[in-house]
C-alpha cells in the first residue's frame, strides 16, 4: 500500500523511515551519505532536512508498506523558481534491503508519477549513481539519460569518486495507457 505522509502521520513514520535510510547507506546506496553511518544520522536527516520541507509544502514524501511495516519511500519535490512550474525533482527513492524485488521501488513511482500529473508537473529529474542497480529501474519507468559527470559523488565504503548518471521524463510525452480500443 502506498500513502502520503503528512506532518501529522510523519511521527508514525519516523522509525521506519529512519530504519530503511541506515539499511540502504549500509547497503552501499549511494544517496548522500558515507561510513560510519548511525541510526541517529539517519534519523537526524528525516528531522532536519525532511520534516521542515513536509511541513512547508516543499514536498511530497510517499511511503510503501508491507507487512505492517513501512518499507520504502520516495520523494517528489516541485521546483519552486517561476521559470520552472513544470519540473519536479524525484529524491531518495529507497526500499529497505529486505524488502527489495517485491515491486515496491516501481509502486512508488508510479504514486509520484500520478501526483506529478495532479500538480502539472511534467518534466521529472533525477540523479544516480552510474553504477547503482536503480539505474535500470529508472530506465524501465522511461526515464531517459541527459548525460554522466565523472567523480561526482563519494562512494559510501572508501574514498573513491564515482560517476553520477542525471536522467529525467518528460510526463507530457510517456506514452498514455490504453483505456479501450478506437474503432
Amino acid at each position: 500500500m502506498i500513502t502520503r505522509l503528512t506532518d501529522a502521520t510523519f511521527d508514525a513514520a519516523l522509525n521506519d523511515l529512519t530504519d530503511i535510510l541506515h539499511g540502504c547507506v549500509h547497503a552501499g546506496a549511494s544517496i548522500g551519505f558515507i561510513l560510519p553511518f548511525h541510526h541517529a544520522d539517519a534519523q537526524r536527516y528525516w528531522e532536519t532536512r525532511v520534516r521542515p520541507e513536509l511541513r512547508a509544502g516543499a514536498l511530497d514524501l510517499f511511503v510503501a508498506e508491507s507487512g505492517g511495516r513501512i518499507r520504502g519511500t520516495v520523494q517528489l519535490i516541485p521546483a519552486s523558481m517561476p521559470n520552472q512550474p513544470h519540473r519536479a525533482d524525484v529524491a531518495k527513492l529507497l526500499v529497505h534491503p529486505d524488502a527489495r524485488r517485491q515491486g515496491l521501488g516501481r509502486s512508488l513511482m508510479n504514486t509520484l508519477f500520478a501526483r506529478s500529473s495532479e500538480l502539472g508537473r511534467t518534466m521529472l529529474v533525477l540523479d544516480t549513481r552510474s553504477t547503482d542497480p536503480s539505474r535500470i529501474l529508472y530506465q524501465g519507468l522511461g526515464f531517459q539519460t541527459a548525460g554522466e559527470i565523472p567523480n561526482y559523488c563519494r562512494n559510501p565504503f572508501e574514498p573513491a569518486l564515482e560517476p553520477t548518471t542525471f536522467m529525467f521524463k518528460d510526463l507530457a510525452q510517456a506514452p498514455k495507457p490504453q483505456t479501450g480500443v478506437a474503432l
